[in-house]
């Protein structure tokens, strides 16, 4: 079935856009069963980067340079990387597609989609390990690290696909999956989006094009999402909530340490799990709402929610040291994600956070660390000097660090043993770092030495 992707493009002017993991997928799976024309168009010299993949092809052109993205009109097909900011770009006459929405063309009815501000990597990893403890050939794909076209020549008719999608990935996305999640939404990727509201109409285009016989779930007690949600998307709607305010047949909720769907008890909240917090209660409640719609072994699917492990930089235990008890939470990019960790653990002694200004409001958690509720704040750039200087409580001791290493230093002379240090930014990692993985790894081997 996959060989129509390739049908459809012959005989085209087609241009991959970007050429990172995602756009050097893409070209291998159509240079296996096609020669045809192709230009690569990269801001990089790709062709100096990749010159042992791409040295023999007669067949190829490139656009590369500060002005990659003008002149794109002329193309007949421009297969999209995620990585590619188009933000200031009139896209209105170009034909834009991507991995995801070609995948989506042939297998939508097979595809459990996950967007949101927070949650996505963990929520589609916990699908995916549900779906092969019961025997499900499922495949993890998207925004979590691999690309679509790397497996999609081994999908059958009954290859389930759980897929986490980006804003950036659904921004040109006409079609939308048969099972779609929306955890939350947030104030996040302005410097991507533009705006607030154009992220999460992004966002949004996940439940779009859903029609009758799909299934929309999404958090009801999370301000957006909730008012945006209405009678112009077509899918049956489930809702997830931590309450049991205005119930109805298609609500998971919360009521007396007890997780109800279709008001039966499915879950309890005092089960021993591995992922802590409420934020991961509302996580678990997402999957076992889809274990309900699959119509999948309940009790096997609880086992498999108790089991999992929580990936790496997500609330993550590094160890005691010197007596001092570390947490890496370097994928907290957003205030909410740092205070859901700070709730969490709820002994945190010592914050280190701070990082890439990109203009997000941070009233919420200067507000929330203002009462105090962590002794030491250790301030990084930009945004952690920002926020230290806004806190009014004289209880509270700020230190200011330039680096993540004096960071480290002064939070093993501060932090009560016995109690947590918690690295968790609540802002991008950009400034120092390539990444949120990088940054964790480093604050890892800092606290170890």
């Amino acid at each position: 079935m996959f060989k129509s992707i390739i049908d459809e493009l012959t005989g085209k002017n087609v241009a991959i856009l970007g050429f990172g993991m995602e756009g050097k997928s893409t070209y291998k799976l159509i240079r296996k069963y096609s020669d045809m024309p192709l230009t690569i168009i990269d801001k990089n010299d790709v062709y100096e980067l990749n010159r042992e993949l791409l040295k023999s092809d007669a067949n190829i052109s490139f656009v590369v340079g500060e002005k990659y993205l003008d002149n794109l009109e002329k193309y007949d097909v421009i297969i999209k990387s995620p990585g590619v900011i188009m933000k200031d770009i009139d896209t209105s006459k170009l034909n834009i597609t991507s991995e995801l929405e070609m995948v989506l063309k042939l297998y939508k009815d097979n595809i459990i989609g996950v967007t949101g501000t927070k949650g996505k990597s963990t929520v589609v990893s916990l699908i995916h390990k549900m779906l092969l403890d019961q025997g499900y050939d499922a495949r993890l794909l998207g925004n979590i690290g691999k690309p679509i076209f790397d497996e999609i020549e081994s999908f059958t008719d009954k290859t389930m696909i759980v897929i986490e999608m980006s804003a950036l990935q659904l921004e040109f996305t006409n079609i939308s999956p048969h099972i779609a999640v929306i955890l939350n939404l947030y104030e996040d990727h302005l410097d991507h989006a533009g705006t607030v509201k154009h992220y999460h109409e992004n966002k949004l285009n996940i439940f779009k094009y859903q029609n009758m016989y799909d299934y929309a779930i999404y958090s009801s007690d999370i301000e957006p999402l909730n008012s945006y949600i209405d009678d112009k998307y077509k899918a049956h709607k489930y809702r997830v909530q931590l309450n049991n305010k205005n119930i109805n047949l298609q609500t998971t909720y919360v009521y007396k340490d007890e997780v109800f769907l279709d008001n039966q008890k499915i879950y309890d909240v005092n089960a021993k799990r591995k992922l802590i917090g409420e934020h991961n209660l509302r996580n678990i409640m997402f999957v076992l709402t889809i274990a309900k719609i699959l119509e999948l072994n309940m009790k096997e699917a609880i086992k498999s929610v108790n089991e999992f492990e929580p990936l790496e930089h997500r609330i993550e235990y590094v160890g005691k040291f010197n007596g001092i008890i570390y947490y890496n939470d370097s994928i907290a990019t957003i205030p909410n994600a740092t205070i859901n960790a700070i709730k969490s653990l709820k002994d945190v002694n010592s914050l280190i956070f701070g990082g890439m200004d990109r203009g997000i409001d941070y009233k919420e958690l200067i507000d929330f660390l203002d009462t105090g509720i962590v002794k030491n704040l250790i301030c990084m750039p930009t945004t952690g000097y920002k926020i230290g200087k806004k806190i009014k409580n004289k209880n509270i001791n700020i230190y200011y660090a330039e680096t993540l290493e004096e960071a480290v230093k002064i939070a093993k002379n501060v932090t009560l043993k016995d109690t947590i240090c918690l690295m968790s930014p609540a802002a991008a990692s950009y400034e120092y770092f390539k990444n949120y993985i990088e940054k964790g790894r480093a604050f890892k081997k800092l606290v170890s030495e």
